[in-house]
């Protein structure tokens, strides 16, 4: 078989802790990378790009924050579109009160903002967990939702009550606003998934990843060996904040280019969680197998009537979606809880044992 490790050695601890330590899943992240960084963008067209290759990145990126906190720290937030929401409007303000500062260096910043607001909410974790947990963070998303739509102050008092992101350029060439061109904005929104994806990758195979864990499985067992329980719930609370408020800002800024307090709201926050469930919990690849099931489901199930000559209307296919969401959480949450990834994890498995079972 062509996928078979043998003959490939490891002489050092660092090749033995290598990411991929397998020839050829070094080749297939090559050829991904390929794919993702020349092949769409020389033949995506704007569709393509706008409506499911920049939704998709994004939401994998607010995904990957989402399963540090819930998949790999064992703490269920409910909060998570609210702070989407903290990162692009940080962006919006550092952006308007600096506007001599390019907009890439405050896409990343806003994640600070979003990070800071994460601990503050975070500070109940030490004392509560499981579902009173869930309800803190829960609380956490209404009332950052309710500051978003009464704060003028956060719109610079706009009529609208809407972001409304400027033209903004880099080296001469537009990446925000209505005259970036998609495959700009695509480009912008890949490079910046892709580095935040490394370093959450680091970030679980090392030491924190392993405090991390620690907490997760048994955190009175954690706190016993040496785990510091509150700094590694803030920690997590953190990092998780970080990456879902960089998110949010390239929702507003390179996706949508203008968004409502109402972009932020608890649907928002539950479609996160369902990526991670079905993507699988505790996993940084599980979070784009999610992303892509909920966010290009909708799409094929507009698509395909139309393939064969059906006629559906919108709200069918809405309520199609809802239905076809909710059985497949159902279906992983039974029959494999570690979801898509852990399907594919198998599934590599056996193909490097076959022919020989196992």
């Amino acid at each position: 078989m062509f996928y078979r490790e043998a003959g490939q050695y490891k002489t050092t601890y660092a090749a033995d802790m290598a990411i991929f330590p397998i020839r050829q899943d070094r080749y297939g992240v090559a050829v991904i990378l390929v794919v993702a960084f020349v092949l769409i963008p020389a033949f995506g067209n704007q569709f393509f790009l706008n409506t499911m290759m920049i939704p998709f990145l994004t939401l994998s990126l607010g995904a990957i924050g989402l399963n540090l906190l819930t998949g790999y720290t064992g703490l269920l937030s409910l909060g998570s579109g609210a702070f989407m929401g903290v990162g692009a409007y940080a962006c919006y303000k550092l952006e308007t009160i600096f506007p001599q500062v390019n907009i890439l260096v405050w896409i990343i910043v806003s994640g600070v903002f979003s990070a800071l607001v994460g601990v503050v909410f975070g500070l109940p974790s030490l004392r509560i967990k499981g579902f009173y947990l869930a309800v803190a963070t829960l609380a956490a998303q209404f009332f950052l939702q309710w500051c978003f739509a009464r704060v003028p102050w956060l719109v610079n008092f706009n009529d609208s009550g809407a972001i409304e992101v400027p033209t903004e350029t880099l080296f001469g060439l537009a990446v925000t606003g209505p005259t970036a061109t998609p495959v700009t904005r695509y480009l912008v929104v890949l490079i910046i998934v892709a580095a935040m994806t490394w370093i959450a990758s680091n970030i679980v195979r090392g030491r924190i990843g392993r405090m991390w864990m620690a907490v997760r499985d048994m955190d009175i067992a954690a706190e016993l060996i040496g785990i510091r329980l509150f700094r590694a719930k803030l920690l997590a609370f953190a990092v998780s904040s970080f990456m879902i408020g960089v998110a949010g800002a390239l929702m507003v800024f390179l996706w949508l280019g203008a968004a409502e307090a109402e972009a932020f709201d608890i649907d928002l926050s539950f479609q996160l969680l369902f990526i991670i469930i079905i993507g699988g919990l505790g996993s940084i690849v599980g979070a784009f197998f999610g992303a892509a099931i909920i966010h290009l489901m909708p799409i094929a199930l507009r698509a395909l009537p139309a393939l064969v000559g059906l006629s559906i209307d919108a709200a069918t296919i809405d309520q199609l979606t809802f239905m076809i969401t909710g059985l497949l959480i159902i279906l992983f949450l039974i029959v494999e809880p570690h979801g898509l990834a852990r399907l594919w994890q198998t599934t590599k498995q056996k193909l490097r044992a076959w022919p020989f079972p196992y």
